[in-house]
């Protein structure tokens, strides 16, 4: 068996982190670089899993270039004045460059260079470090399990007219994941829902390229899709289970509610066909249209909307949240069918009664009613 050395490079570490912010997943990236699992986790969590700005200079400081300037110009004795008119800064600016940098007789360019790109580095203190009220109420609201994006929004609402108790979520994530900042403990992020330990950015991998054939965009919606005002307008998505299995999984804009699907597999002649059937067995009047992710399962999105007579429109790339009902739905669905579980294993009676029991539970967004007491109301 090969064995695989610890030591990363700095080569690796930044074709490391260019594969990381394409989405590829840490098993292709142990693959690529040849290193352990254990030293590609190693360097993810050291910055919480997100991807470290590239320093640059400033196009105001003084590049190596000039300060070789300055250097020769101290060497043949040439007034400051002179150097400054040379390399077109001003005289006070070489002053204090020789000043800093070991005076008149030790002025080195290579030496004043590398002191200069190691001093501009001045780690700035993070909102949740200067802020200890904001802090306060930050870590107040995790520890009861709220999630960054409820703290950011209920800060607004809370604290209207106080800039200082504002903070992002992608802040709290950064300083939760980022262990260096300090401000927030680690066990903090054992009341985050996903349970993760790092930030996973920038984009999903795929194992091809997505290649839908004229898709029509969420953006070409209706305006009764976006307000909800007519039922009938669905969303849709595969839930993933283990072993490449899934489940179709089907939310009704409207009244939220629920339809399970069991498909074979994820080739898209077998998830159309099952969508085509299950559609059909709706009333007429709840075949309207369909919104689903950009996922090659719906390649052939065209021969469900010529069998069902129902539209597809697809999200933007990357933009699941613009299914916001299904993305729910998704989550709810999780307690019954845990990630990682074989779901290839449940019968379509079984997937019924699940969504049954979905449908007759009360949701807050539907005033404590169920949605589908809610689809029997609109029905007639």
């Amino acid at each position: 068996m090969e064995r695989r050395s610890r030591w990363i490079s700095a080569e690796q570490k930044a074709e490391l982190w260019r594969r990381w912010s394409q989405g590829e997943p840490v098993s292709k990236i142990c693959a690529a670089l040849g290193k352990r699992q254990t030293s590609i986790r190693r360097v993810l969590l050291s910055n919480g899993g997100y991807v470290p700005e590239q320093r640059k200079r400033s196009e105001r400081v003084l590049t190596l270039k000039e300060r070789e300037e300055i250097s020769r110009g101290l060497a043949v004795s040439e007034s400051m004045r002179h150097i400054a008119a040379r390399i077109e800064r001003s005289a006070s600016t070489v002053s204090r460059e020789i000043r800093r940098h070991g005076g008149i007789l030790q002025y080195r360019a290579a030496q004043a260079d590398r002191m200069a790109w190691r001093s501009a580095t001045r780690p700035k203190r993070c909102k949740l470090r200067q802020e200890t009220d904001l802090k306060r109420v930050v870590v107040a609201k995790l520890a009861t399990d709220w999630s960054p994006q409820q703290i950011s929004g209920w800060l607004k609402l809370e604290f209207p007219h106080n800039v200082g108790m504002r903070v992002s979520p992608e802040t709290i994530y950064k300083t939760l994941f980022i262990q260096a900042r300090g401000a927030l403990k680690k066990e903090l992020m054992g009341h985050l829902r996903s349970r993760r330990v790092m930030r996973r950015t920038g984009g999903k991998a795929t194992g091809s390229a997505v290649n839908l054939s004229d898709p029509i965009s969420i953006r070409q919606r209706p305006a009764e899709v976006e307000d909800r005002a007519v039922p009938g307008h669905w969303e849709g998505d595969l839930l993933a289970g283990g072993r490449t299995s899934a489940i179709a999984t089907l939310v009704e804009r409207q009244s939220r509610f629920v339809v399970l699907v069991k498909i074979a597999n994820k080739q898209t002649h077998t998830v159309v066909s099952a969508l085509i059937d299950q559609v059909l067995k709706l009333p007429v009047q709840l075949r309207k249209s369909l919104t689903w992710d950009r996922g090659t399962e719906l390649t052939n999105h065209r021969d469900f909307t010529v069998a069902t007579d129902v539209q597809v429109y697809f999200c933007d790339p990357h933009s699941p949240w613009q299914r916001g009902s299904n993305e729910n739905t998704n989550g709810l669905l999780r307690q019954y069918f845990p990630k990682g579980v074989d779901v290839s294993q449940y019968s379509q009676d079984h997937l019924n009664k699940i969504a049954l029991r979905l449908n007759q539970r009360p949701r807050k967004t539907l005033g404590f009613r169920t949605p589908g007491d809610k689809l029997q109301e609109v029905l007639r």
